[in-house]
């Protein structure tokens, strides 16, 4: 592999950050927003999960304990 010197390896940075597409301040927040959701969704989800494991596992041992 060829060596550049650190004026090339600046100059093609530069270059390569220039075609970053980067997402608007409308997006940012919509997708910060969707995540925030999506996580509460999960939360919720495995805490439902939770308490119905919890009540049938109290129920069984229950009956034999």
């Amino acid at each position: 592999m060829a060596k550049t010197n650190p004026l090339t390896f600046l100059q093609q940075v530069r270059a390569e950050v220039s075609k970053v597409v980067w997402p608007t301040r409308r997006e940012v927040f919509l997708t910060t927003v969707m995540v925030f959701i999506m996580a509460a969704l999960t939360a919720t989800f495995f805490a439902l999960v939770d308490i119905l494991i919890r009540s049938g596992l109290q129920g069984i041992l229950g009956l034999f304990g």
